[in-house]
């Protein structure tokens, strides 16, 4: 239907030179019934009380980690802003700048939930395992779907397949709790994608079929290296973590150089688990083929200073010096460092190349790539039908922006990275009435 709207009106009286406090209480629940058990609890109660209850509730979550820095911009948003975003705008309610639906995606809350181990692990749990719940036997999984219905799209976008085992094993990492990967937890079923097909919306039946979470990882890994090309790389699909990429390997052909590095990582990090829970067979193949793949990624990938983005269906390459649109992207990079599996030498070229061509210090953004997509005869996708220099296509995207900055941190580049913080810092973009207007 169309979006709610309510209107409430209230008359009040205020006496000469007095003054009168107006107390709004703005909820939400499935039911009338519990919206009316939501506002007999709250009614009568002292506003202050709930009020003072709530900043506490808050501050219990935002205080486990605090820094001190020379630079305030930076202390409030590490202390305050960007943990508190991440839980009330990224997990609960799934709204951004032009993504106000309401969706889970399933990579965007694994995504979200790493940036809160430390914060609230039982909330990353519990998110791991929701998340688990969405795949489907064969091991893909929905990319997104709608809260209450769990109607949601199935695709061929070729990440999603990785981010439940690269999730879970940080939280190991982090909290040593192991015992989830015992946790039993259904599959969902539904239509496959047939010939040519790249994505289809409908409602999934939760079957009875359950495993563990080891498994639901185990599985949708396996698919990961199944969706290799020839080469030994990661087939791009329909799309990777930039989806807007959706036609670069519709075809089944294309390759994802940035997929290659997260799988990587992901393969080195989550064969010890394996192991630990005795699959040692698995264990073995993962790390065989972390083999294959980190060659494929030095042989063929390396562009002489900079790594490659991937390829198209026909072998083009995509993010090489050759190429008249997206020369060189920032994931396929920064990605080199964070895999911890690149060849030292290459990525500290390809990051001072990166650094030379993607840092704006008068824009003051780290552009995801250079230059934009605009006249070329290749169609990478959706991504085309950006304006130049907007969103995905050429302008900043944040979250690959601070994969750059945590990239520039980890090699000992640390006066870079924080020169590439505080451009990302909003803080520094509206420091004064004027620059504040646009906003």
């Amino acid at each position: 239907g169309d979006d709610p709207c309510a209107v409430v009106a209230s008359d009040i009286d205020i006496p000469a030179g007095g003054d009168v406090t107006l107390s709004w209480l703005l909820g939400d629940a499935a039911t009338s019934a519990e919206a009316s058990a939501l506002v007999q609890t709250h009614r009568g109660k002292d506003f202050d009380q709930r009020l003072a209850d709530n900043e506490k509730a808050w501050r219990g979550f935002l205080d486990t980690i605090q820094v001190e820095t020379p630079d305030e911009a930076m202390n409030a948003m590490v202390n305050h802003w960007l943990p508190y975003q991440s839980l009330a705008c990224r997990i609960r309610a799934r709204s951004a700048f032009y993504q106000a639906s309401g969706a889970f995606g399933f990579r965007d809350q694994l995504q979200d939930t790493l940036a809160l181990l430390a914060h609230d692990p039982k909330l990353a749990h519990d998110q791991i395992l929701n998340a688990a719940r969405r795949q489907f036997p064969e091991g893909d999984v929905q990319h997104w779907w709608l809260p209450r219905t769990d109607a949601g799209v199935r695709t061929m976008i070729s990440d999603d397949v990785v981010w439940l085992a690269h999730a879970t094993a940080r939280y190991i990492e982090v909290t040593g709790d192991a015992a989830i990967l015992k946790e039993q937890l259904p599959f969902i079923d539904g239509q496959q994608l047939g010939e040519g097909e790249h994505d289809a919306f409908f409602t999934p039946e939760i079957t009875k079929n359950t495993a563990s979470l080891y498994d639901h990882c185990a599985r949708a890994l396996d698919l990961a290296i199944k969706r290799s090309s020839p080469a030994g790389l990661p087939l791009i699909l329909g799309g990777d973590w930039n989806d807007g990429m959706n036609r670069v390997g519709e075809g089944g052909k294309g390759e994802s150089v940035w997929l290659g590095w997260f799988l990587l990582k992901t393969l080195t990090d989550f064969a010890p688990v394996a192991k630990g829970q005795g699959d040692t067979k698995r264990a073995q193949a993962w790390l065989k083929h972390a083999d294959v793949l980190k060659r494929a990624l030095e042989s063929t990938a390396w562009d002489g200073q900079w790594y490659r983005r991937g390829s198209f269906d026909d072998g083009t390459p995509l993010g090489s010096h050759n190429s008249d649109e997206c020369k060189i992207d920032s994931i396929a990079q920064s990605w080199s460092v964070l895999s911890g599996e690149g060849d030292p030498a290459r990525s500290t070229t390809a990051m001072e190349q990166a650094t030379n061509m993607l840092v704006d210090d008068e824009l003051k953004i780290v552009k995801l790539f250079t230059p934009p997509f605009s006249k070329s005869e290749k169609d990478p996708g959706y991504i085309k039908s950006y304006p130049p220099g907007v969103r995905e296509n050429g302008g900043q995207y944040t979250h690959a922006a601070t994969w750059f900055v945590i990239a520039l941190a980890e090699m000992g580049r640390t006066d870079e990275a924080y020169h590439c913080f505080s451009m990302l810092n909003p803080v520094n973009h509206a420091s004064d009435e004027a620059a504040a207007e646009h906003y």
